[in-house]
């Protein structure tokens, strides 16, 4: 389970490098309007209903309107390979999500209808066939700011294929409208800033949670199934950025993710001073 979801976060994040060149900048931000797609699809293992059953839920929001095609079809490639992976990204995006869909449900009964039948064979009674056999994922695609040059997109991952729990994953992808590009760390801060925005994120932890050590923090739990470093699962906010970390990075699943918020003020040192997108940002 936890490979499989840093997996999948990590092509998320580096998904966007496939998609905007380089060169290219529109005149503005594109006058963006946008319309969402629902599916909420419910198939049972041979078609019965007495049988168990997976759950498709998507709740997708795309760019259905801008004063440059460009941008649109840029943006919906983007987001079609977040949500829903790269193979999508060639389709229309109704196109797009009905082919996921049928693909998800035509997997689960290809996969699980063998394996139920065999189990039917052998059970010694109702309760020894595994609640597992019934699936479930969730996907949502929402945007979360849209400002001037910057649009900060969220993808919400939420699935379940048997075991003790399913698994969550919250990812924000941030773009530079302006230069068609997404954001990263190297985009906002300069210089060998990684030590010190580590010190930055562990010293806000501590503060959050009232304490006064590392030590507290790792006997609460923090640092148990990974290192604390910073992140591009961030969101930039008036007053300061916002990482992201999900559940596994460096907290146990019990836990829940982390959102830790640094102030511009407190990170200015290390920060690019002619950033176009935070400066518009915080003003």
């Amino acid at each position: 389970m936890k490979k499989q979801y840093v997996i999948r976060l990590a092509v998320i994040l580096s998904v966007s490098g496939i998609l905007f060149s380089c060169g290219n900048k529109v005149k503005d931000t594109g006058a963006l309007a946008f319309d969402s797609i629902q599916i909420n699809e419910t198939v049972h293992l041979f078609g019965d209903t007495a049988k168990p059953a997976c759950n498709l839920v998507i709740n997708y929001a795309y760019p259905v309107k801008s004063s440059d095609q460009k941008l649109k079809d840029s943006l919906n490639r983007f987001f079609i390979s977040a949500c829903f992976g790269d193979k999508y990204n060639v389709l229309s995006t109704k196109e797009a999500i009905k082919q996921f869909t049928d693909t998800y449900v035509a997997e689960y009964r290809r996969d699980l209808e063998p394996m139920y039948t065999e189990d039917q064979k052998n059970k010694e009674d109702e309760s020894s066939v595994g609640a597992w056999y019934s699936y479930y994922k969730g996907i949502e695609g929402h945007v979360q700011t849209y400002k001037g040059n910057l649009l900060t997109y969220r993808v919400n991952y939420n699935e379940y294929t048997g075991g003790a729990h399913g698994m969550y994953t919250t990812t924000y992808l941030n773009v530079n409208l302006a230069t068609l590009r997404t954001i990263h760390l190297d985009d906002i801060f300069t210089g060998d800033y990684m030590e010190m925005l580590t010190d930055l994120l562990w010293n806000q932890l501590m503060a959050d949670k009232k304490v006064a050590s590392h030590k507290e923090l790792e006997d609460i739990g923090y640092g148990s199934t990974g290192e604390l470093v910073p992140t591009d699962n961030f969101y930039p906010v008036k007053d300061g950025i916002v990482f992201y970390f999900n559940i596994y990075e460096f907290t146990p699943y019990v836990m829940g993710p982390v959102e830790i918020k640094l102030p511009y003020e407190i990170m200015e040192h290390i920060m690019v001073t002619d950033n176009a997108i935070i400066n518009e940002l915080r003003n």
